[in-house]
């Protein structure tokens, strides 16, 4: 059994711990904040031009010279999955349930024969994903959104993905990312970005066709790369809102573990000091009553 010494030791250790995840907690709590505002400001736009460029995607289906971004190469054999995660942990399950569904996807893809690659963003889906899948592994990105996302973040993995499909290393490109809900929940989500996925009804019937000014190539030349950084950016966003979320969440149970940990080993420490005591009365009460 431990001694009291022992016992004073590991409760002071406990204590340095929940001192360490207390802080940590309050500064996700406030760094939370800014990054779901952040996240929130930017999902109209990243939305409205998701679904223009599905609606130009649907209607340029099937056509001469469309954009390689836009209508992609003609092939479904060789996937890109972009796996957007933190660099760091002690988020609870933030990182691990981004890429326990990528490994879905990417079981689904091999069996159906496709041919898989894994573009990593972040330490932590590199490092969980190299275990199983190092073969696929073609580059990795880190060190993003410090200290706060920002759209060169984005704009330095779109380039990247670009310049994977202009030498023709893929043919659709899938980003893998949490979307923030709240604090204590986050969506896992899967979203193809090259090309971008066709809703089964790109518009109402009777809707009129887009007309470009000056003309279509050239507009579509700067809109596409944009958009492409757009989502991106988007999903650094909701990433890192729901990073802060899942951190503070976690550091929250473990302060509370922490507290309960300290009562246990104060509560143990006490009966053993009060079962010393006790024994000493009885020698000293026995040592009495032999004289």
């Amino acid at each position: 059994m431990p001694s009291l010494k022992q016992y004073r030791l590991r409760i002071r250790s406990v204590q340095s711990t929940q001192k360490i995840t207390k802080a940590m907690k309050m500064v996700a709590a406030a760094k939370l904040r800014r990054a779901q505002e952040a996240a929130t400001a930017a999902r109209p736009y990243a939305t409205a031009m998701d679904r223009m460029m599905a609606s130009l995607a649907g209607a340029m289906q099937g056509k001469a010279g469309a954009p390689r971004l836009l209508a992609g190469t003609g092939a479904d054999r060789v996937h890109l999955l972009i796996v957007a995660t933190a660099d760091r942990g002690l988020c609870g399950g933030f990182n691990s349930s981004i890429v326990r569904e990528a490994r879905r996807a990417i079981r689904e893809l091999q069996a159906d024969g496709k041919t898989v690659k894994i573009l990593c963003v972040g330490r932590k889906s590199r490092d969980q994903l190299r275990r199983d899948y190092s073969s696929l592994i073609i580059d990795t990105i880190t060190d993003l959104g410090r200290p706060s996302v920002t759209f060169a973040d984005a704009t330095k993995v779109a380039s990247r993905v670009v310049e994977l499909f202009d030498a023709g290393e893929f043919d659709v490109a899938t980003l893998f990312y949490n979307r923030f809900r709240s604090a204590i929940s986050q969506i896992v989500t899967r979203q193809q970005i090259i090309p971008p996925a066709v809703p089964e009804q790109t518009a109402p019937a009777g809707a009129a066709p887009y007309e470009f000014e000056p003309d279509e190539e050239t507009i579509l030349k700067d809109l596409l790369p944009r958009n492409l950084t757009v989502q991106v950016y988007r999903a650094l966003l909701e990433n890192s809102a729901s990073f802060f979320g899942a951190q503070m969440t976690a550091m929250d149970n473990a302060t509370r573990n922490a507290g309960d940990m300290i009562k246990k080993l104060t509560l143990f420490m006490n009966r053993q000091r009060q079962a010393g005591i006790t024994k000493e009365l009885i020698e000293i009460i026995s040592g009495a009553q032999a004289v």
